[in-house]
């Protein structure tokens, strides 16, 4: 699923209108439609519902939704925020149609005193500014939107809660936006929706078809997208009757150090249930018996060192190399790193200290194998790359990171988002809060060593790798709730995942 710039929503809807044809009032009556749809579906006639319109095509949304409840008996009212004089010629037609076809009650709001009494089994729904807003809201309109979020009602926003920018909102008044329970964003997500300051005016955000031309949608260029099952389901490889382990490729994970040796566990665990051919682990000596018992499916290769990693031994065999959970970051180990670096021109994985430790010799970035993959958390990104000022700015920098060092970068999150060396940007629509958890950055990292080792590409590795930790992560918090989640469940899921995937 691309998303869209707010021009290029624009420009999709007037291709819609032109091409299809239909008339924009007409367009307008079909969003509204389907969020008529969504609030029959979830909510009850008890309680009123205060509906507040801006000037534009997103008031004139709530102008038609206001009357196509009422139809269906719901309480409704209308309250005009005017702060302007000028109104769209839908919003006028549909507030026509609503004073012919109904009685539903409109009060223009002049000022905030005029604000209604709301009880906290009302519902609002915020039909204020649409996805074109580019200057943060001042006046009569930020002291309603300042009410509205202190009502204690539920707040349903349309197309995006109003006063949001739809890309970056760096320079935005953060006091002039509503922070709603629901958003109802028609047919893609906006760039903003995908960062973590934003999710608080946001709450549960759900896509509604409207019905865009598919041909605009097609043609026109984005770098940015969201990936869900469709997207991860036809790269999925089909295994043959007569395939055997040595087609699945052979994998180096490098990992563990002393007190640290369940990131190797849970790495080899995780690569193993991706359904890599053969894995060799390449741990301290004093990891030996631990990986052993711990993984016999895992073959164990020691480092000379009994405490950390001080050289890895390479094999011709080798098809992917992951490297970094739990190694630490000692002289000798960086040392390896440097040298694996230099030795090994395939694309690997790179997580967890392997960052720390390009992190504290940055001079190093030069010799990432091109096509690897990074893995860093927020703070790891940060030590990797620098500090940014917010999530928009933080993405930019990814993006030139990636080109500049011709990588593939997960930085891991909700929405984890995964840049490519050639500027494209892929958000993951899979996982839950629970697994913030220790160690599941250490199952992701053997999930992408596998499906490397499996002949995947980079990139295909890092969105199908993502969506199936995220996807195992959202089944282990049906079953056990997202507190009880450590990250054995979501290795544990895996099969589940899969399973999923290839339905139907």
């Amino acid at each position: 699923m691309k998303i869209f710039r707010s021009d290029q929503i624009k420009q999709i809807d007037e291709y819609t209108i032109k091409e299809e044809p239909v008339a924009s009032i007409d367009l307008m009556e079909r969003a509204a439609g389907q969020i008529l749809k969504w609030y029959l579906s979830r909510f009850e006639r008890s309680g009123h519902i205060f509906i507040f319109a801006g000037s534009g095509n997103n008031g004139g949304d709530g102008l038609a939704l206001a009357r196509m409840l009422k139809s269906n008996r719901y309480d409704v009212e209308v309250l005009y925020v005017n702060f302007t004089e000028k109104t769209s010629d839908n919003w006028r037609k549909n507030l026509s149609r609503l004073k012919t076809e109904t009685e539903v009650k409109v009060t223009y709001l002049t000022n905030s005193v005029q604000f209604p009494v709301i009880s906290s089994g009302d519902i609002i729904i915020d039909a204020i500014f649409g996805s074109g807003l580019s200057r943060p809201v001042e006046g009569l309109a930020s002291e309603i939107i300042g009410l509205i979020n202190q009502s204690g009602s539920i707040i349903i926003s349309i197309d995006i809660p109003s006063g949001l920018f739809c890309e970056d909102n760096t320079t935005n008044d953060k006091e002039s936006i509503v922070t709603a329970d629901y958003t109802l964003t028609f047919q893609f997500p906006k760039l903003s929706f995908m960062f973590p300051e934003n999710s608080i005016y946001l709450g549960e955000w759900i896509i509604l078809p409207i019905g865009l031309s598919t041909n605009a949608i097609r043609s026109k260029f984005s770098p940015y997208s969201y990936s869900e099952k469709d997207d991860v389901t036809v790269l999925l490889k089909k295994r043959n009757k007569f395939d055997h382990k040595g087609i699945f490729g052979h994998g180096l994970l490098v990992a563990g150090s002393s007190g640290k040796m369940g990131a190797a566990i849970l790495g080899a665990k995780a690569a193993l249930r991706t359904g890599i051919g053969l894995l060799t682990c390449h741990v301290p000596s004093g990891g030996l018996i631990i990986m052993q018992i711990s993984i016999p499916e895992a073959m164990v290769q020691t480092d000379k060192n009994e405490l950390h990693l001080s050289e890895v031994e390479k094999n011709s065999s080798i098809s992917a190399i992951g490297i970094g959970p739990g190694i630490g970051t000692d002289p000798e180990s960086q040392r390896a790193v440097k040298e694996l670096l230099s030795s090994y021109r395939k694309p690997m994985v790179i997580d967890a200290d392997g960052l720390n430790i390009l992190s504290l010799n940055k001079e190093w970035l030069t010799q990432i194998p091109e096509g690897s993959i990074l893995t860093p958390h927020p703070k790891e990104f940060e030590r990797l790359a620098g500090k940014t000022e917010n999530s928009y700015s933080r993405l930019n920098r990814q993006i030139e990171f990636s080109k500049t060092h011709k990588c593939i970068v997960v930085l891991k999150g909700a929405n984890t988002s995964i840049t490519t060396p050639d500027g494209n940007v892929l958000f993951n629509s899979t996982g839950n809060p629970g697994m913030a958890t220790a160690g599941s950055g250490d199952a992701l990292s053997g999930i992408l060593l596998s499906l490397l080792a499996q002949g995947y590409t980079p990139e295909n590795a890092a969105v199908l790798g993502v969506y199936l930790h995220g996807l195992a992560g959202d089944i282990a918090a049906e079953e056990s709730g997202h507190e009880s989640i450590i990250a054995s469940d979501i290795i544990k899921c895996l099969s589940k995942a899969f399973k999923k995937i290839r339905e139907p």
